[in-house]
């Protein structure tokens, strides 16, 4: 079956230089996103050693959808996390990517019409803001976000929509590299970004768009930090917990 795509949103419209510049507004990274959508699942799997399928089925397992649900998976990027909802809530649930790169919705598209599996029948695409979300209140019985927040200008908003779209007592599950306030982690964290994320990067010619990455760990929320931020939201209870030895984190947030 075809993806349903809604594009509610009007996409960012120009040309985006190549040399190096701050990414800074939701136009610039949109566009990083756009640009990369072609090789981005290739250079998860390179960069992560495959690692990045484990963390993610462990997202999808701590937002607690089941059978029949209707979830979302928001800056659902090229569909990882969609199609693992997918198989959790089958044929008798509704799984909703939402992203604000088009290009990165294609790719999940064409995946999807790629794979046999009769669940991937309930996945639909939606070209969407995060901060704007197109659904009434209390309509998602699951929310997973993968490697979204960090990229959200406004996280405040962000978490206040989540838990907006949220039905009382159900759960949001984030997934996103974890900054952390150990030297030492952080220190290795930064020595592979410089040392194999951005090489590797440089073989597909996107030198610049990984090297972003380093500064959006650095401007992001501790896992104290984010608790503190879904507790803010509204949120009853949030809780983080570290994976991948700690480089990588994962915010629990029940309504």
């Amino acid at each position: 079956m075809a993806a349903v795509f809604q594009f509610p949103f009007a996409p960012v419209v120009g040309q985006t230089t190549r040399r190096r510049q701050q990414i800074r507004s939701s136009a610039d990274r949109q566009a990083l996103f756009s640009r990369i959508a072609p090789v981005y699942d290739d250079l998860n799997d390179v960069l992560s050693l495959g690692q990045h399928r484990i963390w993610k089925r462990m997202a999808v397992n701590w937002s607690g959808a089941k059978e029949g649900n209707n979830v979302l998976d928001l800056c659902c990027g090229s569909g990882d996390l969609a199609f693992l909802l997918s198989q959790k809530v089958g044929l008798n649930g509704e799984v909703t990517g939402l992203d604000f790169s088009r290009e990165q919705l294609i790719v999940a598209s064409k995946r999807q019409q790629l794979r046999a599996k009769p669940c991937y029948r309930n996945l639909k695409w939606v070209e969407g803001d995060a901060i704007n979300l197109p659904y009434p209140d209390c309509y998602f019985d699951a929310i997973t976000m993968g490697y979204g927040l960090r990229n959200v200008i406004d996280k405040y908003k962000a978490m206040k929509e989540v838990y907006r779209v949220l039905k009382p007592g159900s759960k949001a599950s984030i997934l996103d590299f974890n900054k952390s306030t150990d030297g030492f982690m952080t220190s290795i964290q930064g020595w592979m970004i410089d040392n194999i994320v951005v090489p590797v990067a440089a073989g597909y010619g996107l030198t610049e768009e990984y090297r972003y990455l380093k500064s959006s760990i650095q401007e992001f929320l501790t896992g104290e930090e984010l608790e503190h931020l879904a507790l803010e939201s509204g949120f009853s209870s949030a809780r983080h917990y570290e994976v991948g030895g700690g480089l990588m984190g994962n915010l629990v947030a029940t309504r």
